[in-house]
């Protein structure tokens, strides 16, 4: 690593060319990058970095942050912490369609239409935009609820159903807001964290707002319900069938040993209480069979 300041000559050295073309051919293979805290004031580098599945650049100095454009395998990007004012426009987001956490609060976002680029998308679970001045606005997360479609979790609390389906009240169990619904999807960073426990934080936070969502939406518990229903109806022909047929099964077993039984009897009733039998061939007979 290089320190101090880089001077035109050192940069335009053949060995320094050779260097930097190195670091750029590495950069495609970078899944994993994490610079919290080191007032950094852009993400530039980043445009190389086409196999990033998770980016922490937290608490620095970030205003742009379209160069992530080309980072289109991305799971989780967390911006916190930054002076990230404008979003960019649906183009940038749409193009990264397996991004499913996004941390952007405390950051400069005032307008309420430049939040909705989100919609586009596709993939977005938990999103954070608490601590930003647009989060004091009316009607702030309505409208976020309401403009991305697969949003389940927003500023520490999953979505209810509430939220989503105008007019309707609910008891109090699953009303927007309530303690079973709150879940911190975003705490305080490890120091030293891996990839690997990045990726394990990020399918346990998928998965438990999904088992939120699962005890705490009376939508998803109806369908639970009716898809139950009409499993056991699909299936109550074929377990009816095997019923029947067992018992066909059992009921000819047990004529088979009742016949063989019965027949063993009369053999010997007529072996000892008819002397003038052929006992001989009678016994061959029944060995023999």
């Amino acid at each position: 690593m290089f320190h101090g300041t880089v001077t035109k000559e050192l940069t335009s050295h053949e060995e320094w060319s050779h260097y930097n073309e190195n670091i750029i051919e590495d950069q495609k293979d970078f899944v994993f990058m994490k610079f919290s805290g080191l007032h950094l004031k852009s993400m530039e580098n980043l445009r190389s970095c086409i196999s990033l599945r998770v980016c922490i650049f937290s608490n620095n100095f970030i205003t742009d942050i379209s160069p992530l454009q080309s980072c289109i395998k991305l799971v989780k990007l967390d911006l916190h912490g930054n002076q990230v004012k404008s979003l960019p426009d649906t183009k940038f987001w749409s193009g990264l369609k397996k991004l499913q956490l996004l941390y952007l609060h405390d950051n400069g976002f005032a307008k309420l239409r430049n939040i909705c680029m989100l919609s586009a998308c596709p993939s977005l679970i938990a999103l954070t935009m608490f601590d930003c001045p647009v989060s004091l606005k009316k009607g702030y997360r309505h409208v976020l609820v309401n403009s991305i479609w697969t949003l389940k979790a927003l500023d520490h609390h999953v979505i209810s159903d509430e939220e989503i389906i105008q007019n309707w009240h609910l008891p109090e169990r699953f009303k927007t807001y309530n303690h079973r619904l709150f879940f911190n999807f975003c705490p305080a960073l490890k120091k030293g964290s891996t990839y690997e426990d990045e990726i394990n934080n990020i399918k346990y936070v998928i998965s438990k707002i999904n088992e939120i969502m699962a005890h705490n939406s009376p939508v998803l518990i109806v369908q639970r319900w009716i898809r139950g229903f009409l499993v056991r109806k699909s299936l109550s022909s074929l377990f009816l069938y095997k019923k029947h047929q067992e018992k066909f099964i059992n009921e000819y077993e047990t004529k088979q040993i009742y016949i063989h039984k019965r027949y063993e009897d009369k053999f010997f009733k007529d072996l000892f209480f008819q002397p003038e039998t052929n006992i001989t061939g009678k016994l061959a007979r029944w060995k023999h069979e």
